[in-house]
């Protein structure tokens, strides 16, 4: 089974209902999924967002993050990855919170699937030609095999 490395844009789908939910829970029976430890204070802070602006209770935040941290997602460390993350982010002007997962995926040879159609678009347009065609979206990857 092919493990593909997400973000939080994909996890917290599994445990909030938003747009491209069931996309991404459908996802669960066909492959593994990795993440850099980074996802942790990133599904955090979206919880905590949910909770501030969209009507998400304490008690779901609480309740999402426990789903989230028994989900099998194998935590992938990104030692020796902080110089070309650091490069991406400059090269391609975006977030280098971002350009972690794209470092890691580059690294491990992963794909890397996101539902941050913004990144995607500007690593197609100017990220290098084999970091690009590691990187999906979630409705590339939920329409293989159907």
């Amino acid at each position: 089974m092919e493990t593909l490395l997400i973000d939080a844009s994909i996890a917290v789908k599994w445990v909030v209902e938003e747009e491209g939910t069931d996309a991404a829970v459908a996802l669960r029976s066909r492959f593994r999924f990795a993440a850099p430890e980074l996802l942790v204070a990133e599904c955090s802070n979206i919880l905590w967002k949910k909770v501030r602006r969209s009507g998400l209770t304490r008690d779901e935040a609480r309740l999402a993050a426990q789903l989230l941290e028994r989900s099998g997602i194998e935590f992938l460390s990104v030692r020796g990855l902080m110089e070309q993350a650091t490069a991406l982010a400059i090269d391609l002007g975006h977030p280098a919170y971002d350009c972690v997962y794209l470092a890691l995926a580059h690294h491990r040879r992963l794909r890397f699937v996101t539902a941050d159609e913004r990144l995607l678009d500007i690593v197609g347009r100017n990220g290098p030609a084999e970091l690009a065609k590691l990187c999906v979206s979630l409705e590339q990857v939920d329409s293989e095999n159907h």
